[in-house]
């Protein structure tokens, strides 16, 4: 991973603190030395959390993962770094040290290996809507976007786990004990890292993978979250035709009590039927408003035939283009003209009094 000017060369010497000197090239051509630092001095394990958090590509070196959570709680108490799932599906096991790996590292990484092993594919999901702050968030749908899978490349989650120990320095013990689980088929990946800082104060954080380069559900799952938006946020991050359109739309939510829950990217408009929200409608910053039937179809007693007549009149606004991120969505975009933007509002209207009367799924 590379956090400031082009690395050049470096390279490692197996069970040493040794390394070569590293230089960076500026847009001069001149070098700049970087200085081998110890990351535990100056950060903090979270630091190297969100590094990897942010950038998932520098976990391995040739493999791709789509994190799904960070710090989730298994039923034991632990807290496991950060989970992922990889392009076959399975599930991904990341636990960070910022110094040297601890003799119970490889214990504590196989404790954690089991907890995700019982996790099927709903509670993947769930644990990534909760990372997001986003309950529309399907995991098939991210994962083919991850990994640019065609629709008919579809995986079966977490039929494996993984176990990715990462740290500044990988102890001969943790490497011997991780080689013996890797020859008897426990898919276990051990990373080195490193982390360097020129004069000027950019920085590079460098890794190397030291093993591994070959080749009863729990009943709650506890995730930490992302930040969420607030209104202002989100319509700073649009553009004037998506500021007119969400600026009247929240106003319609608030004039009419209609509850809106803020993720870490996009919101959902809600329809409170006696203290239960259903989703009546997800917007984000790019000027679209998914609605779906499938999501009222969960929580709310509308009878088929009125979905299809709200439907029905959903197409008529004008406002609404047909859309395939969710089967049955409909599709609104922000530049629309006045007129439309009206039928659009009016459909929200009219959608939250049908459920309403019609209350919830028993």
């Amino acid at each position: 991973m590379e956090l400031g000017p082009s690395l050049v060369e470096y390279t490692f010497a197996a069970d040493s603190i040794a390394a070569m000197r590293v230089f960076g090239i500026g847009s001069d051509g001149g070098f700049t030395e970087y200085a081998r630092l110890r990351f535990d001095v100056e950060h903090e394990e979270s630091t190297l959390e969100k590094w990897l958090e942010s950038n998932p590509d520098g976990i391995l070196e040739d493999e791709g993962i789509l994190i799904i959570g960070r710090q989730i709680r298994t039923d034991l108490g632990g807290f496991i770094d950060l989970v992922g799932v990889d392009r076959e599906g399975n599930a991904v096991v990341v636990e960070l040290k910022r110094d040297r790996t601890p003799r119970d590292v490889v214990a504590q990484a196989l404790e954690y290996a089991a907890f995700a092993e019982r996790l099927d594919a709903d509670a993947l999901e769930s644990i990534l809507r909760v990372y997001h702050s986003d309950d529309s968030l399907s995991l098939p749908d991210n994962h083919r976007e991850c990994f640019g899978l065609d629709e008919a490349e579809g995986v079966a989650f977490n039929k494996d786990q993984r176990i990715v120990i990462i740290g500044q320095r990988v102890t001969p013990g943790i490497r011997r004990s991780a080689a013996f689980l890797a020859s008897k088929g426990i898919r276990i990946t051990c990373v080195e890292f490193s982390f360097f800082q020129a004069d000027n104060g950019s920085r590079l954080l460098s890794q190397e993978i030291v093993v591994g380069k070959e080749r009863e559900k729990p009943r709650r799952v506890v995730s930490g979250s992302l930040p969420v938006l607030t209104e202002e946020e989100f319509l700073a991050s649009c553009d004037a035709p998506g500021v007119a359109f969400f600026s009247r739309l929240f106003d319609l939510a608030r004039e009419e009590s209609m509850p809106i829950h803020w993720g870490s990217k996009k919101f959902s408009l809600n329809v409170d039927v006696s203290g239960t929200h259903v989703h009546l409608g997800f917007g984000s910053p790019d000027g679209r408003i998914v609605i779906s039937r499938r999501l009222l179809e969960r929580k709310s007693a509308v009878p088929a035939s009125e979905l299809d007549t709200l439907w029905s009149e959903a197409d008529a606004s004008g406002g609404f283009l047909r859309g395939q991120y969710v089967q049955a969505n409909l599709v609104s975009r922000a530049g629309i003209a006045d007129a439309e933007m009206q039928a659009v509002l009016g459909w929200f209207s009219n959608a939250a009094e049908v459920i309403q009367a019609h209350g919830l799924t028993t």
